[in-house]
């Protein structure tokens, strides 16, 4: 399994043949290979600090949590993505906490915190790296604070239901209305609110099942 993390390693990391010879055998040394089951929380904002992840198989979602217990949806990763969010301990510009759960089983190779520290402080190359990363992530952000500051919640809808679309390949979202709220930032009731409306305008129909989206061109129409 270790050895298989590190393949997965050469292939993500631009800088891995910029490394030394001692830089690349502590990374390896501190590889592994760890498997999550669908809900388990992977990183406790400043409570945790597993490293620098990259996904396998699966997917994971990256989250705020508000005092009251609302969550808000920051991004989602999947196979081949990056997560730096995770190694907020070793990165000084991450100033608040970023919770990681898996939606789904996942599988992720992780490069222990410690390590990645040590190796990212005497190569410059590991450095600008990770700065990069933290500027994609940021910038996602920034993406999710625009929608729930500036966007109207029957759009924000509209978008959270054809990205669930294009990632399952069905026209039905098999989620809850607890679930979209909780991924959405919002409460259940705004969200049903809203469906009851998309239902009266013939954009979807609900189900103890999910939400199935009957008309396309309705839905895109808001987007």
């Amino acid at each position: 399994m270790a050895n298989e993390g590190i393949e997965r390693c050469r292939k993500s990391f631009p800088f891995w043949e910029k490394l030394t010879n001692e830089e690349r055998e502590l990374l390896e040394r501190n590889v592994s290979v760890v498997k999550y089951s669908k809900g388990e929380n992977i990183h406790s904002g400043g409570t945790s600090c597993k490293g620098i992840m990259i996904i396998k198989s699966g997917s994971l979602r990256t989250y705020l949590l508000s005092e009251g217990g609302r969550e808000v949806t920051l991004y989602r990763l999947y196979n081949g993505d990056v997560c730096v969010l995770s190694a907020s301990c070793v990165l000084d510009y991450i100033t608040f906490d970023v919770f990681v759960d898996a939606e789904e089983d996942s599988e992720v190779v992780i490069i222990g915190a410690s390590a990645f520290q040590a190796v990212m402080n005497s190569n410059i190359y590991v450095e600008c790296y990770a700065y990069k990363m933290i500027a994609e992530s940021f910038s996602n952000v920034m993406w999710a604070v625009q929608q729930i500051l500036f966007m109207s919640f029957d759009r924000r809808l509209a978008n959270f239901l054809y990205e669930e679309m294009k990632k399952t390949g069905s026209d039905t979202v098999s989620l809850t209305h607890e679930q979209v709220a909780k991924y959405m930032g919002s409460a259940r009731e705004v969200v049903t609110r809203m469906l009851k409306y998309f239902v009266n305008e013939g954009i979807v129909e609900l189900s103890r099942g999910g939400i199935k989206i009957i008309d396309m061109h309705k839905l895109k129409r808001l987007l």
